[in-house]
């Protein structure tokens, strides 16, 4: 028996080896949670298709879910280590001693749209109006809307027009039936609705610009939790580098839009158009310390006006908010 002891041995020690060298060339896997439907699922579409995340070393496992409330959960319950939020949501978390932390998605924001013929020419001519409200009263280009004119010495918006709070498609539909005046919407819808021939009056951007030091803040990012990216340090930036890749071809590669889009659903070659401008005008070029100065009085003004129920003991950005590996 003692003879067969060294090639016992010598197996035994092969398969550690073995063993050992998958552990050291195991790809680190990150588990992403998003929306069934939305803008975000395009990049991880061009981020999977090209392999992006293999080439940096990470595996994505995207799990989908049907609201932004059940994503939250999962992500707060540790069952995915990732999800698309903004940052007032991530500092809310923080403040309320949940680790998590924000990197950018997009730069594009929302519009106010009227008809092409509406006698509404700037925000001024908004009083006395019934204007539609993507979200509910605490949505932030709400609250921006407000502080902006508010600024400009016009007053609360919110005791002068007539407010109707809804989903996107319902307010698109009521704008083009005549039975809003105006309404102000995220990004996509506004597009289409441009693409129809109603007219921008003001964007998102704009009134940013107005309010945070000439800069627009990307509103929108992926929040990681701390655990998973203190573990997975070069996971993470990992990560954001196969974004950037996704992203740089989203910006060049007419081709690749072709190949979308039967995921974006356009109905005709405008609103494809429009949806391919609108994504690309807001792909992040910078994130950085004069960003998270941006963002921090951006985060001010929303406080200010949202009060408690929008950022909760959080009257401040919270420390940490955004994860200081990631800059572009």
């Amino acid at each position: 028996m003692s003879s067969f002891r060294p090639v016992r041995l010598f197996i035994l020690a092969v398969l550690m080896s073995v063993a050992l060298l998958n552990s050291a060339n195991a790809e680190t896997v990150l588990r992403l949670g998003v929306l069934k439907f939305g803008t975000v699922k395009w990049e991880i579409d061009v981020l999977k298709h090209h392999g992006l995340d293999k080439k940096h070393g990470i595996t994505l496992d995207v799990r989908e879910f049907s609201g932004k409330n059940a994503t939250a959960t999962a992500l707060l319950a540790n069952d995915v280590d990732a999800m698309v939020t903004d940052w007032l949501w991530v500092s809310r978390q923080r403040a309320a001693g949940r680790g998590l932390s924000f990197f950018p998605y997009s730069k594009a924001t929302g519009a106010i749209v009227v008809a092409a013929h509406s006698p509404i020419k700037s925000i001024g001519d908004l009083a006395g109006r019934k204007i539609g409200v993507a979200g509910g009263p605490l949505d932030k280009s709400w609250l921006l809307l407000r502080a902006h004119a508010k600024d400009k010495g016009m007053g609360d918006l919110d005791g002068k027009v007539e407010r109707v709070f809804g989903a996107p498609p319902l307010l698109s539909a009521q704008l083009e039936k005549g039975r809003v005046d105006a309404v102000l919407t995220f990004w996509h819808y506004a597009a289409k609705l441009q693409a129809k021939g109603m007219r921008k009056l003001v964007g998102v951007d704009e009134i940013m610009k107005s309010l945070g030091g000439r800069r627009v803040v990307p509103m929108i990012g992926y929040a990681v939790a701390d655990a998973w990216s203190e573990a997975n340090a070069k996971g993470l930036k990992a990560f954001s580098s196969a974004l950037n890749d996704a992203r740089a071809i989203l910006a060049k590669s007419d081709a690749e839009w072709d190949r979308l889009r039967p995921r974006m659903k356009a109905k005709d070659d405008k609103t494809f158009a429009a949806l391919k401008a609108g994504f690309r005008a807001g792909i992040p070029q910078s994130w950085g310390t004069a960003d998270h100065d941006a963002a921090a009085k951006v985060y001010d003004i929303l406080a200010k006006i949202g009060g408690k129920k929008l950022v909760g003991r959080s009257q401040q950005l919270a420390a940490g908010t955004f994860a200081p590996a990631i800059t572009y």
